[in-house]
């Protein structure tokens, strides 16, 4: 795809803007605690997109069709953090998004200053992608079933639709680099594991401690992500987990239909079960 081509495909699309958010609609007797502390913890992993476009820009130098889809990707995760940032100013007027996003980029910091791929591959650098907006996807579907306020739902539901655009998007071009670069199911397979593990890494962790907790309280990674995941499991039915896992087994290139299939969802939901239980248990 040319960078030409790529504009035009990004020109065609259709965006919402915090315009089509209904504002007013804000009923703070349906906003569960839980669910504001984890709102306001995805707001600064979202907003904290910047790095991460100049990481991929070194990775795909090359490949200037890409490189302006991912300032397009950016520029929509961006919104997705303002608009979280100012519905958790709306919810708690003692919030200040602003200088929280601030302790959360002072605190955790990408690490950008590779010239190659973490993941071996163009090819598994666009399947680690399409891992975490499987994961971004299915957790924005799963808030919005899980909250009955009115604002929040709407912001969920038109986040959880980017999410899974953007992950088509890296989906189609990491088929282009898998002809190329002959990276094959097993390997594919290595890739989404290892990047699956990674969501216990600090980002989440440190996201939830820089909006949540005290000034004063000194970072404990396991103490917050127990914290976070006590509450962000809970809000998971079936239906996530199994169209996460058809998008997981669709990129390394299992069919999502099969026995594998079958097994990988019924063992998805336990996991996601037996989690949230032992970490709210933890908590």
């Amino acid at each position: 795809m040319s960078a030409e081509h790529s504009q035009q495909w990004i020109d065609k699309m259709t965006h919402w803007t915090p315009e089509d958010i209904p504002w007013a609609d804000f009923d703070g007797s349906k906003l569960s605690p839980d669910i504001l502390m984890v709102v306001k913890a995805a707001s600064m992993v979202e907003r904290n997109a910047g790095d991460y476009t100049e990481y991929l820009g070194r990775i795909f130098t090359n490949d200037p069709a890409f490189k302006q889809l991912a300032v397009q990707w950016r520029k929509e995760e961006v919104q997705h953090g303002d608009v979280l940032g100012r519905y958790a100013e709306l919810a708690d007027p003692d919030f200040n998004f602003a200088q929280r996003f601030k302790r959360f980029t002072d605190g955790y910091k990408v690490p950008i200053e590779l010239d190659s791929s973490v993941r071996g591959s163009q090819t598994g650098e666009l399947l680690a992608r399409c891992i975490v907006e499987t994961g971004t996807s299915s957790f924005y579907s799963a808030l919005r079933d899980a909250t009955d306020e009115p604002v929040l739902k709407a912001i969920c539901h038109r986040i959880a639709g980017d999410e899974f655009r953007h992950y088509k998007w890296f989906y189609d071009y990491m088929k282009r680099y898998m002809d190329a670069e002959g990276v094959g199911i097993f390997r594919r397979a290595l890739v989404a594991i290892g990047r699956i593990k990674e969501t216990d890494d600090d980002e989440l962790a440190f996201a939830y401690h820089a909006a949540n907790e005290p000034a004063d309280m000194v970072y404990d990674r396991l103490r917050c992500n127990r914290a976070y995941a006590a509450r962000a499991y809970g809000f998971y039915q079936p239906k996530h987990t199994e169209r996460a896992v058809n998008m997981i087994l669709k990129v390394i290139g299992l069919d999502p239909q099969g026995w594998l299939g079958s097994a990988a969802k019924s063992f998805a939901w336990k996991k996601m079960r037996s989690r949230a239980e032992a970490m709210k248990a933890a908590a």
